[in-house]
């Protein structure tokens, strides 16, 4: 699969003052595949290195982590040579050996000119440090999220399409009608999909969508089995109750996070780290609820007001038992406005924007916050093609922003000077506004 991860490895690897790279994600999303491919079409050769299954090479960082030591170790096991400049070093699961990722710090410092990548679960990476500490400043870091929309439009053979809804974006013009259909079809058939590779791998080779969800339930089994290989046995049952709840957090007219749906009594003292857990390990998507709209954003943040969503639409469609009828077919279910918001939250994220939304008084909520540079714009999100809401007007009366953006089914085009953007366009935006 073409990934947008691409043109950044090559140009890190054009860099002359190039740091050892670490690329991190959530399980399942692609990292290994995509530092693969890459090192396939962009170096003489690769030693792939799984340090999880491979306990020989991984035993090799025990020792001296200095690299004139450690090369020689790690050809021997691997029967490969290790060339400066040709060959790319690929360490993967990196979390599974401390010091393998503490190395990264001497190849930064004392072998440069060496090629070496690694690849690891966010969440490992993160808690896995019991002894060695994390080599800050000494390696370059890389996030890998599952297929943002036009990620997938490529895996379905629609690059023009793609492209085309880019023209559209730029000029702020409608797309021809049958266009406009066919993108809405395949924004449909995405939130039943989402954008985790192997569930995407078993539509195109099946082309049947009741295989789908099979795949996604394996990923939240392997999910949970992660809880309990990272945490202890009471935090897991917090972190699963957490995770578990948040179909229903989602289905909620309030749409914050509490504890109380959690358990019956509940509190941030309770489930505050479970959350921070989710959060680290990539699996949920975290939305903070701003005070007032103004720059910075981050200065502005109500720390203990947040949304959650999951960080794959598709995942989360299998989680709540919603059916890939049901979203293909458009029908007004109650739960497609959350899927909708959720699939948002997921673009925005995998586009690198962070995620705000806004609440006046109780009054009015909108969904989004969006900080471009030095500006500010206000979203709101609307399931299909129906776009009466007084939320985001009250946003503009009361915030002054730059501007405001529907999303929604509708074409693209301005209704009373905010931008109307069809939800399918929504991984345009970093092109400009």
């Amino acid at each position: 699969m073409k990934r947008k991860i691409e043109e950044a490895l090559l140009a890190w690897k054009k860099k002359e003052n190039r740091l050892p790279l670490l690329v991190n994600g959530a399980r399942q999303v692609g990292k290994t595949y995509s530092l693969r491919e890459f090192g396939r079409k962009a170096y003489e050769s690769v030693v792939y290195i799984n340090l999880e299954t491979n306990r020989r090479a991984a035993a090799c960082f025990d020792e001296d982590l200095s690299p004139r030591k450690l090369l020689p170790y790690l050809e021997a096991v691997m029967g490969q040579r290790i060339l400066p400049g040709k060959t790319l070093l690929l360490l993967d699961e990196i979390q599974s050996a401390e010091r393998a990722l503490t190395s990264l710090k001497y190849f930064a410092e004392e072998a440069p000119e060496y090629h070496i990548a690694a690849a690891g679960s966010l969440l490992g990476v993160a808690l896995n440090r019991k002894k060695y500490s994390f080599p800050v400043g000494k390696v370059e870091t890389l996030p890998l999220f599952p297929l943002d929309f036009e990620e997938f439009l490529w895996a379905r053979g629609k690059e023009s399409l793609a492209e085309l809804i880019r023209q559209a974006y730029g000029r702020m013009e409608p797309l021809p009608a049958g266009l406009h259909q066919e993108a809405v079809k395949l924004y449909r058939e995405y939130l039943v999909i989402g954008g985790m590779p192997a569930a995407i791998n078993t539509f195109l080779a099946s082309g049947s969508f009741l295989e789908v969800p099979q795949v996604q339930q394996e990923i939240l089994e392997n999910y949970t089995a992660d809880m309990a290989k990272y945490a202890t046995p009471s935090e897991t049952v917090k972190i699963r109750a957490c995770y578990q709840s948040l179909p229903v957090q989602l289905a909620k007219d309030n749409k914050k996070f509490q504890y109380k749906v959690v358990q019956r009594g509940g509190t941030a003292a309770l489930f505050g780290v479970p959350i921070d857990w989710l959060c680290q390990a990539g699996i949920v998507l975290r939305c903070q609820r701003l005070q007032h709209a103004a720059e910075p954003l981050a200065a502005y943040v109500d720390l203990p007001a947040f949304k959650l969503y999951s960080s794959d639409v598709g995942l989360l469609a299998t989680q709540a038992g919603l059916s890939p009828e049901t979203i293909l077919t458009g029908v007004g279910n109650l739960f497609m406005g959350a899927m909708t918001e959720n699939y948002v939250a997921q673009q925005l994220t995998s586009a690198g924007f962070p995620l705000y939304y806004w609440e006046s008084k109780s009054t009015a909520e909108l969904d989004f916050v969006l900080p471009v540079d030095s500006r500010i714009y206000g979203v709101e999100v609307k399931k299909g093609e129906h776009t009466r809401s007084r939320s985001l007007g009250v946003f503009l009366d009361q915030e002054k922003p730059t501007g405001g953006i529907r999303l929604s089914l509708k074409n693209f085009g301005f209704e009373n000077s905010i931008r109307s953007i069809p939800l399918y366009a929504l991984f345009c935006l970093p092109q400009g506004l």
